[in-house]
């Protein structure tokens, strides 16, 4: 099967990363997969949310789309005093899979805020959050050990993610949003550097799918992982 942009099925779209983006936070990454525009700024705070255990740090994410980041204008979330739902549920998706990344006793008492903020979306723009907000975290976990203020580096694990699909039966890697649009079935999948699952979101959206499949399409995300994170791995040497 071709694709529209000439892919084969179980290639990445181009991905670019530009650390440092934003002066002032602690750690800042532009992400560009494909037509996809994520820009992740990480946040350090000398305090902690009620619930975290005495001696513990906690990361979190929040996520947002700009007004024209789609083909059409949405709303901000600001004018609807809450999040939209599918906001508030990529952002819960970020901020476990970013935790999955570092020791928090070793982060000590305090929070890191990760804001990924889609520029633009082609499809993909939670992976891509997951992706570029890893090294944000990861910059800002180094400009803690830098300046002395954790003994040892809090990131444990390296942490990316990325989508796959079946179109018209076929398993496909990395969609943008003129084959997700179209998908049968669509899987966002958030592994660590040893190939370990960290979280799986399948659905059959316009048909069922086979335990084979999912399986197919978690190897297709696998391979395209392990090549994101040598991306990663460039911008943090």
């Amino acid at each position: 099967m071709t694709r529209e942009d000439g892919r084969e099925v179980d290639q990445l779209r181009p991905v670019e990363m530009t650390k440092d983006y934003v002066k002032f936070a602690e750690g800042s990454v532009l992400i560009r997969c494909g037509d996809t525009v994520v820009l992740c700024n990480a946040s350090v705070e000398d305090k902690v949310p009620p619930h975290v255990r005495e001696g513990h740090g906690w990361v979190t994410a929040e996520y947002s789309m700009l007004p024209r980041a789609n083909r059409q204008r949405s709303r901000r979330d600001i004018d609807k005093l809450k999040l939209n739902g599918r906001s508030a549920e990529i952002q819960r998706l970020i901020g476990r899979s970013l935790r999955a990344a570092v020791d928090l006793e070793a982060l000590g008492e305090r929070t890191v805020t990760v804001d990924c903020d889609v520029l633009q979306g082609d499809g993909g723009t939670r992976t891509a959050s997951i992706t570029g907000g890893f090294v944000a975290l990861a910059l800002a976990c180094r400009k803690l050990l830098r300046e002395g203020k954790v003994e040892r580096n809090p990131i444990v694990h390296q942490v990316a993610a990325v989508s796959a699909g079946i179109i018209d039966d076929v398993p496909m890697l990395d969609l943008p949003y003129s084959e997700d649009s179209r998908a049968q079935v669509d899987l966002n999948c958030v592994m660590n550097e040893q190939g370990e699952l960290i979280e799986i979101q399948g659905t059959g959206e316009g048909r069922s799918f086979t335990l084979s499949e999912q399986q197919e399409l978690v190897r297709l995300c696998g391979k395209g992982i392990a090549e994101l994170m040598e991306k990663q791995r460039e911008m943090l040497r």
